[in-house]
Parts: structure tokens; C-alpha cells; sequence
């Protein structure tokens, strides 16, 4: 099991987290159309996983906007913003915020997506939600960055995230 923090406590996370050179595993979220989305069918394009807790926390919130913005130039790409919030709750957030340059998708309906990318808190006031991570996989399925973020309120590398996708 792997650890994160959560304002400063130790929280455990269960399933294993993807790994650079790894194949990303397949998954089947909700779309913010209520629409399957799997990674298959993405395949032939770059893909960042931006995966939290929930859009409705200011650090959240961040990294989705960032994400928008930082994205938004990169060709050939697609910015999954993951979490169990409801595909209602992300699309209001997306259309009062203008966020055009990602999609969101929903674990709500696949609690396995947590587990299979070790992001599953496991305890705490927090549990069977996701924690902070960025994992982004190339056109053919293979993990090329992946970071899981040691404190849940910290955002990501946002940098380090989209430079590997310039490559």
C-alpha cells in the first residue's frame, strides 16, 4: 500500500499506481454526458489523466483550469479531469469557469478505476474517493508520466505533465 498525506496525516491508498514505461490500464468512466468513456477508444492520441478528489475544492478547481489553459496548444491531446463528482456538478463548474480544453469523466459508476490506478484513499474522512495524481500515456498505451502527489491540498507539476507531451 502507498501513502499520502491529507493536511499533514498519513493516509493509505490502495490498488498499485501506474508507473513511467508501464501499459496503462483500460477503464470505463462516465462521461459528462453520461456517455462510456474508455481509454481504448483514445487510443492514437496522448492522454492526461488529471484525477482528484473533487471539482467543488479550490485546489481542484486549479488544476482543472490549469490544465485548460496549459493544454490547450498541445496537438493531438486529450485532458481526462477524473474524480466521483457528478457529471452534472463538473459540467455547471466547467460552464461558469469557460473551460473548454478538457473533458471530465466520473468514477461514480466504476469504483474499480481507483483501485486499478492506486489512487483509492482507503481511511479517513476521505475514503473511496481519489487522490491527487497526473498520469499521461502516449498514442500506444504506455504511461510516460505519471506523479502522485505526496500531499492531496498540493497541485500537481503541471509543467513536468505537459512537457513530456511536447516531445
Amino acid at each position: 500500500m502507498t501513502e499520502v498525506t491529507f493536511q499533514g496525516d498519513n493516509i493509505q491508498l490502495s490498488g498499485t499506481f501506474p508507473k513511467t514505461g508501464t501499459q496503462a490500464p483500460d477503464f470505463t468512466l462516465c462521461g459528462s454526458d453520461l456517455s462510456d468513456v474508455n481509454l481504448s477508444s483514445l487510443k492514437g492520441k496522448k492522454v492526461v489523466l488529471n484525477i482528484f478528489p473533487s471539482i467543488d475544492t479550490p485546489v481542484c478547481a486549479l488544476g482543472v483550469k490549469a490544465f485548460n489553459e496549459k493544454a490547450a496548444g498541445v496537438n493531438n491531446t486529450v485532458v481526462l479531469c477524473i474524480s466521483a463528482d457528478l457529471p452534472f456538478a463538473t459540467g455547471r463548474f466547467c460552464a461558469a469557469e469557460g473551460i473548454e480544453n478538457v473533458q471530465t469523466a466520473s468514477f461514480f459508476r466504476n469504483a474499480e478505476f481507483t483501485n486499478a490506478y492506486g489512487v483509492k484513499i482507503a481511511e479517513g474522512a476521505l475514503r473511496e474517493l481519489a487522490t491527487r495524481a497526473v498520469v499521461v500515456i502516449n498514442e500506444e498505451g504506455t504511461v510516460i508520466y505519471s506523479e502522485l502527489v505526496a500531499e492531496i491540498t498540493e497541485e500537481p507539476n503541471y509543467d513536468a505533465a505537459i512537457s513530456v507531451l511536447e516531445k
